[in-house]
């Protein structure tokens, strides 16, 4: 497995935390098709015009988007997931690509596991040559400030409205 350096402050020790591309990782996808589904159940549940399995599937790139990571532990535990995709809510204000699916088991949260999966996927989208990237959040804003990223507008969704936020990635993310 490759595992990626991590970012942020961690309140975790970092060899309690490695993550990885979805491809390394492939015995995670059944439980991220559950977890999302049970997360995301507008748009992924019976009723929803989603797909889980098929948007995760679509993630097991390394060099194209959509790419997927996944925070494991030293058991290989899934403690968290993140998706660097093409469109995503906030699309129609016609930027991208996306930050998506950021997601933390509910044991890990506040520990820093979101927090190291979004330096990941900033790190990513350098690599892939990226200038900036976008997300929207209604429910991590706080994780988007403390790493410096701009307020950039609102979307709707089927949740309501979130925020959009805009990182550049030719900024200096050395002391968040």
């Amino acid at each position: 497995m490759n595992q990626l350096p991590l970012g942020g402050n961690m309140s975790l020790k970092e060899d309690q935390i490695s993550i990885h591309h979805l491809v390394d990782v492939p015995d995670a996808t059944k439980f991220l098709e559950t977890w999302f589904i049970e997360e995301w159940m507008p748009w992924y549940g019976p009723d929803g015009p989603g797909d889980a399995a098929a948007d995760i599937a679509a993630c097991s790139a390394r060099d194209t988007l959509p790419i997927c990571l996944v925070a494991v532990d030293q058991n290989q535990t899934v403690m968290g997931t993140i998706a660097l995709k093409t469109q995503s809510v906030g699309s129609e204000l016609g930027v991208g690509p996306w930050l998506a699916a950021l997601l933390v088991g509910q044991d890990y949260r506040g520990k820093g596991v979101a927090t190291a999966l979004v330096g990941a996927i900033e790190k990513e989208a350098k690599k892939l040559q990226f200038d900036a990237i976008y997300t929207s959040t209604d429910s991590a804003a706080g994780i988007m400030r403390q790493r410096r990223w701009e307020v950039f507008g609102q979307a709707g969704s089927l949740r309501g409205e979130v925020i959009v936020f805009r990182c550049d990635l030719n900024q200096d993310k050395s002391q968040t």
